[in-house]
């Protein structure tokens, strides 16, 4: 056989790939680059900013390590907020004086620099939560600080910090137990309530999930409606403690409102729901004419109406009215009450335009039913102060009210 030479396969020969070699991460070197800027410009942010707008820095790989910078003045050993080994400055907001004057600056620098790498929003917000979860580690002068820049970042609107970020880390038992977690939020509330409304500080407790949850920054002990009132008066939040009470009072009122509703609809002996309205009463502290108001809406919600036919409306009503005047008549102890019922009977018949025609039969059949008194009703005929649907309500009464006078001549 004769040999033959092997085919061999032409073309350019293609040299085996490299692997892609990371480098290794270097915080140490970017920290001290970093704090290097801070000493060569005096600590002035302006320049500070500048400078580093300038540099070759790699921001993106080293974004918590600047952060760390910026608040402690150097880099901190991991998971903890002690100094690790290198280079620090002295004009980072840990080291600066407690006040307001001092740290905005900060607040604006860091505004300049999120504007120009904003992929360091979430290095921000990844260090503000590690130092909040950390707030034992800090003394009781740098919580305050960490506090006051908090609520200018708020207040300034600085990008990286959304408000859940502040809040949920804060409610470690450790740090509730101890009460850290109650003095930084006085002290935020207090700072931030310098620029801003309650209703700005509210909206920002809603976005935290914080509205409703307020009593958590307390210790257990301290736990309370009463507690909480009896903290923020001393601190001079007077207007966060007002906001609390009103929140308290609304929520009661709607359980009250809740558990007679069902009471009703599930046709309950009245003895059992006036005493439910009795211990409602007594455990949530409710105002007599609060009272009244909501035995009224109850009653008038639980009224199947008809629509447009007025006669059936007016019939389950005045069915409503004296199945139930038992329970208006515990609670209607004066005229004063008397009175605060007509008028909520008012304001329903002039916003409802079903029961506008229904008024002067509410009126005689609460009369009827020993609900109102002939000089409630008369009183509010001469001398009712409010001014809804009025003068209409008062024409349509104007047949009672006759009767009424005409019954009082001949006694």
């Amino acid at each position: 056989m004769s040999s033959k030479e092997r085919p061999t396969l032409g073309g350019t020969r293609i040299k085996p790939r490299k692997r892609n070699i990371a480098a290794p991460l270097d915080p140490a070197a970017f920290s001290d680059a970093v704090v290097q800027i801070y000493l060569d410009n005096a600590g002035d942010l302006e320049l500070v900013a500048k400078s580093l707008e300038s540099s070759d820095l790699n921001f993106s790989r080293y974004g918590d390590t600047f952060f760390e910078v910026v608040f402690t003045g150097g880099r901190t050993q991991p998971g903890t907020t002690k100094p690790d080994e290198g280079e620090r400055h002295s004009f980072s907001i840990i080291d600066c004086e407690p006040q307001r004057e001092a740290i905005l600056p900060s607040v604006i620098y860091i505004q300049k620099i999120l504007r120009r790498r904003p992929f360091l929003i979430k290095n921000l917000e990844n260090v503000t939560r590690r130092f909040l979860q950390s707030l034992e580690l800090f003394e009781e002068n740098e919580r305050k600080k960490l506090a006051i820049f908090t609520a200018l970042a708020f207040s300034q609107k600085l990008s990286g910090l959304p408000p859940e970020t502040v809040f949920q880390p804060l409610l470690k038992d450790n740090l509730v137990g101890k009460g850290l977690v109650l003095t930084f939020v006085t002290d935020f509330f207090k700072e931030y309530l310098v620029d801003n409304s309650l209703d700005d500080l509210i909206s920002i407790l809603k976005r935290g999930k914080m509205e409703d949850n307020l009593l958590e920054f307390f210790p257990s002990g301290k736990r309370s409606p009463e507690g909480f009132s009896e903290h923020f008066t001393k601190e001079g939040l007077t207007s966060l403690v007002e906001y609390n009470e009103k929140k308290i009072f609304e929520v009661r009122l709607k359980d009250m409102k809740s558990a007679i509703t069902t009471q009703i609809a599930e046709e309950t002996e009245m003895s059992e729901v006036i005493e439910t309205v009795k211990q409602r009463v007594k455990e949530a502290k409710l105002p007599d004419t609060e009272v009244v108001r909501i035995l009224w809406d109850v009653l008038m919600d639980a009224v199947q109406w008809s629509g447009k036919n007025q006669q059936q409306n007016a019939n389950s009503a005045l069915r409503q009215v004296k199945t139930w005047a038992e329970l208006l008549n515990i609670f209607c102890t004066n005229g004063k009450l008397e009175l605060e019922l007509m008028y909520k009977v008012q304001m329903q018949c002039y916003e409802d335009a079903k029961l506008m025609k229904l008024f002067p039969e509410i009126i005689r059949s609460l009369y009827d039913q020993d609900v109102l008194a002939e000089d409630t009703v008369l009183y509010w005929f001469r001398k009712g102060t409010n001014p809804k649907g009025r003068q209409t309500f008062v024409k349509a009464l104007e047949p009672f009210v006759k009767w009424l006078e005409e019954a009082e001549e001949e006694e």
